[in-house]
């Protein structure tokens, strides 16, 4: 496999890393309210149950994805809720909304909670786990299939080196939400303005996701070689890092602004 497709691949996949790591903080907090009310030796069971859920449903749905990803109809679809989660979750954290609800695409209240049993909170888990994973797969698609392809053979409908970048991305988002949430929520308490910039990257994969859409040959608003086109990708990397920056940054100055007392 050549050096340059190697690097592009290593690029995308560190992207995801990232990215995974500061959505799975947001995701870890949904599910740490959810089983706080049960007995400390099966909040880890409920927990450990719904992520197994969760990677069985990952998995089976990067299969059924594979196939259809090369469906305009399926890439819009995508790339409209990509972009909806992302200003939804701006929108809110702009203008400070704080409903009873817990925050994250469950809609389930508190007191609801309060009241469920083990099986019940581990039915609440997987459900919680099947939409964040909705989330993940799509990010990672978004950014997997401008990918060139790979000599590897095809998995399901896909590249193989998409294929295994895609699973590997929702692979490391169920790993992050496991065992190193803990670090991306002190990351996001420390620097608030990340969590900000990481659903920024969200609508800006959903951009990418779109601009692939119209660049189908069934639709061809945009030329087909346009998408692929190393304009286009040096454009998104450099807005991409840009955000992130910027949220890295802004987030400090915000802190150091609190801490004088301005």
């Amino acid at each position: 496999m050549e050096i340059g497709i190697l690097l592009e691949y290593g690029w995308v996949l560190l992207v995801l890393i990232v990215l995974e790591g500061l959505l799975a903080a947001d995701n870890a907090l949904v599910l740490a309210i959810m089983v706080k009310n049960l007995p400390e030796e099966q909040r880890k069971k409920a927990l450990f149950y719904g992520l197994a859920g969760a990677f069985v449903f990952r998995f089976a749905s990067l299969f059924a994805i594979s196939f259809l990803v090369d469906v305009w109809q399926v890439q819009a679809i995508g790339a409209l809720y990509l972009l909806f989660m992302a200003i939804n979750h701006i929108v809110r954290k702009l203008i400070k909304h704080k409903p009873e609800k817990i925050e994250g695409h469950t809609g389930i209240d508190k007191k609801e909670l309060k009241q469920a049993g083990f099986w019940t909170t581990v039915l609440k888990v997987e459900l919680a786990d099947i939409a964040f994973a909705v989330d993940s797969i799509l990010a990672a698609v978004a950014l997997a299939v401008v990918l060139p392809n790979t000599p590897l053979p095809n998995i399901g409908g896909l590249d193989g080196g998409k294929f295994l970048v895609i699973f590997a991305g929702g692979f490391i988002g169920l790993v992050i939400m496991r065992f190193a949430a803990n670090f991306f929520v002190r990351l996001l308490e420390e620097k608030p303005g990340l969590e900000i910039a990481a659903f920024m990257i969200v609508g800006w994969v959903g951009v990418k996701l779109a601009v692939y859409t119209l660049s189908h040959p069934e639709l061809a608003v945009l030329p087909e070689e346009f998408a692929h086109s190393t304009a286009w990708k040096v454009t998104f990397y450099v807005v991409l890092v840009s955000i992130a920056v910027g949220g890295w940054f802004l987030s400090k100055e915000k802190n150091v602004a609190r801490e004088e007392g301005l």
